[in-house]
């Protein structure tokens, strides 16, 4: 096992791992997917502290980064790794800058609620997202194969115009970023977010076939498969009473809940 002062490293199976940030309040899970020709690493988590050294020894195998999102706590560490991708919708946030948060508030959030030792490096008045141009651009539809399984890319867009989620078709793992998770509501009450795209995207995983276990972004980790039948009752819920704009607040379900 390894051990690590920040992150908490939890494997999923002999080839998957979650590489956990408890220590912060957003409760952050990136992913490591190990294949027998590459891996993936599905987000790179805050940045308070460096994740390569982590993935370093869980794999000696090239690992391509994709990411769910264009937001601070998924990007993090995305400058430690030379293969970046991304969908299309978020492409000028990763080069460009976040959509609708200053920096101001982007540190301010960085550093509330922290309960464990950061490391010695970590100066949250002069944090910085990371900024770049992606090495490619993903779609929806695409297959990432990594030798002996193979991920599905898919296209959720409501909590970011290109929110990504990514099917494990091999074991049936669902990665759904900040589309789905619990605890804490899942959002989309910023300008730069859509209620109307987010409950579509929430209908579609909804009725992805074989689906063995979910792992959002955020809480807990490893979600049962039953919670999918939830979410449509809740998308219809929220079309049926006309509460999906913006202003509506927050709609409590069983396992999950929504903010507009």
């Amino acid at each position: 096992m390894i051990q690590d002062t920040w992150y908490t490293i939890t494997p999923l199976d002999p080839a998957t791992y979650a590489i956990s940030e408890y220590g912060h309040w957003e409760k952050v899970h990136s992913f490591l997917l190990i294949g027998k020709e590459k891996a993936v690493l599905i987000d790179t988590g805050l940045g308070i502290s460096k994740m390569k050294p982590i993935t370093d020894q869980l794999t000696h195998k090239p690992i391509d980064v994709v990411t769910t999102h264009v937001h601070t706590d998924h990007i993090g560490g995305h400058g430690e790794y030379e293969r970046i991708y991304v969908h299309a919708g978020d492409r000028s946030w990763l080069a460009g800058g976040i959509q609708g948060l200053s920096i101001e508030q982007i540190r301010r959030d960085i550093s509330r609620d922290i309960t464990i030792p950061t490391p010695p490096d970590f100066d949250p008045s002069r944090y910085t997202p990371y900024q770049g141009e992606p090495t490619g651009l993903l779609e929806d539809g695409d297959r990432i194969e990594l030798g002996d399984r193979s991920l599905q890319v898919l296209h959720t867009p409501g909590h970011s115009p290109g929110h990504l989620c990514f099917f494990d078709e091999t074991n049936g793992y669902l990665f759904t970023g900040d589309l789905l998770y619990d605890q804490t509501p899942v959002y989309a009450f910023y300008p730069s977010t859509n209620p109307t795209d987010l409950v579509s995207s929430l209908e579609r995983i909804a009725g992805i076939p074989e689906v063995t276990r979910i792992f959002g972004s955020h809480n807990t980790l490893g979600l049962s498969p039953t919670l999918l039948e939830e979410v449509k009752r809740a998308a219809h819920f929220l079309k049926e009473h006309d509460l999906v704009h913006f202003g509506t607040g927050i709609h409590r379900f069983n396992g999950f809940s929504v903010q507009f």
